[in-house]
């Protein structure tokens, strides 16, 4: 961003107004945190992407005349002025500190990115502007209500992520060539076709400038490079190995910052690659055998990538590997229970990307693969998958082989009950066999199984169907929600 080509720009601006506000060496923390709060706000009443606080600038003539305002220098205890503030702000909105001199003088700018999902507070309260004064938003109703309907119609996809790009810079940010490749079609032999193309995805569109803005959707799914996007570099996807079974040491870090439907291929055989491996010695040959199913490792990142909440900052999909499990983290809490997975019809935050991703064969139209990720476990001879909430997050983590005698019991009821239900939406039931066989267990010894099924039974997760049997090793059983 050239930020003396953005000052100049608000410079020119008649007065003040509510998404820029024009300082000269009023730095005080506290006041900045609010402003900070009340310019977020109104950008996103204005609809702008982006509002401004400017230091070095005369308020009323709006001419430039420096200001001794050093953020970087200024702390609240230990803690820089920039971390601060971001631990006062809720949601933790994005903004960016430019230092410029311009005309010999100095001018501090802190870019702030509009408010999204709800209104930003700062220590608990949020601010508004009206007209050039900042006041508190809980005293203007009708302000506060005409938020928080903007906030709640907003997707995210169709967002800008770069304002005000002419054509070349449009498309030098976007990895076209892989668009057209994917999609099996020729590349346009001319900027026009290009530009015409990525306009009728929604990736890009045109402005009252008669420039181009690229939109979230162009930006997650083709950027060149996350850094490039000031508010989606923490988007990029962390691939991180750890030695041993806990966090204390990494071993190897990865970080993609290519746009999700460009990378995604790389993504999964890095991870892969990364996997520990069993080797199989035959008769005549060696062969590395994956003790992971590569399906499952790809549709469990598909649906990290798919399913996350971009609205929260500062975090993005994480994949990492521990030597006795492998976890696939992204941001966001589920919007179905995470023991619905396998049946219910997957809800997503964001539906023009899965809608894109379906096109170019990455996710399926019809579910979220999470059955193909148990049937896999399952062929694989892994324990069941752990779908969790934690937090403001999602976590799937897969576990390596363990031999029936080595899982837990809530491993056991685990498998138990996601066996069932992967038969259930097959049209098929659980039996005494099915599981037997899932744990690859003796036949004479299936009273080990009948005491799985009776302890799943009794955690609520499975019932008999046909309830009047009295056979055990004969009987069927569904999942509790059918």
């Amino acid at each position: 961003m050239n930020t003396e080509k953005v000052i100049k720009e608000l410079i020119k601006l008649p007065r003040e107004s509510e998404w820029v506000e024009f300082k000269q060496n009023n730095a005080d923390p506290s006041e900045i945190g609010e402003y900070i709060s009340a310019i977020s706000n109104s950008a996103a009443l204005w609809n702008k992407t982006m509002g401004f606080i400017c230091w070095g600038i005369e308020n009323s003539s709006h001419m430039i005349t420096g200001t001794n305002f050093k953020p970087t220098e200024v702390k609240m205890g230990n803690e820089e002025l920039e971390n601060w503030l971001l631990h006062q702000l809720n949601p933790r909105t994005h903004f960016s500190i430019h230092t410029e001199i311009i005309d010999d003088k100095m001018v501090v700018m802190f870019q702030i990115a509009a408010a999204t999902q709800a209104p930003v507070t700062f220590k608990n309260e949020a601010y508004i502007r009206i007209g050039s004064y900042k006041k508190k938003l809980k005293d203007h109703l009708e302000k506060e209500r005409l938020l928080w309907d903007i906030l709640s119609n907003k997707r995210y996809e169709e967002e800008i992520a770069l304002a005000d790009l002419d054509e070349d810079n449009t498309i030098k940010l976007l990895t076209y060539p892989s668009l057209f490749e994917l999609l099996g079609q020729p590349l346009p032999d001319n900027k026009k076709g290009i530009i015409d193309r990525l306009e009728k995805e929604s990736f890009i569109k045109k402005n009252s400038n008669g420039n181009y803005d690229i939109l979230n959707l162009g930006a997650i799914l083709f950027a060149k490079d996350f850094n490039l996007f000031p508010r989606l570099s923490r988007k990029a996807i962390r691939i991180v190995v750890y030695k041993g079974t806990s966090r204390i040491e990494t071993e190897r870090e990865f970080t993609n910052n290519k746009g999700y439907a460009t990378c995604f291929g790389e993504v999964v055989e890095l991870v892969n690659s990364q996997l520990p491996q069993n080797e199989l010695i035959g008769t005549a040959f060696r062969q590395n055998i994956k003790m992971y199913p590569e399906i499952a490792i790809r549709e469990l990142i598909a649906n990290a990538l798919i399913h996350q909440d971009f609205f929260i900052a500062g975090a993005g999909p994480m994949v990492e590997i521990f030597s006795d499990r492998i976890e696939i983290t992204n941001p966001g809490k589920p919007l179905i229970d995470t023991l619905r997975f396998i049946d219910e019809p997957p809800r997503s935050r964001n539906d023009a990307i899965a809608a894109f991703m379906r096109r170019i064969n990455i996710c399926e139209e019809r579910g979220s693969g999470i059955d193909k990720v148990i049937f896999s476990v399952e062929t694989f001879q892994l324990p069941a998958p752990d779908f969790q909430a934690i937090g403001d997050n999602t976590r799937a983590i897969l576990y390596p082989p363990k031999v029936f005698k080595e899982m837990s019991r809530e491993e056991r009821i685990r498998a138990c009950y996601q066996h069932c239900c992967l038969l259930y939406v097959s049209n098929k039931e659980m039996t005494n066999n099915s599981l037997r066989l899932r744990f690859r267990i003796a036949e004479e010894n299936y009273s080990m199984v009948s005491r799985v099924i009776s302890e799943t039974v009794k955690a609520g997760f499975i019932r008999q169907k046909d309830s009047e049997s009295k056979s055990r090793r004969f009987a069927r059983y569904i999942p509790f929600w059918s």
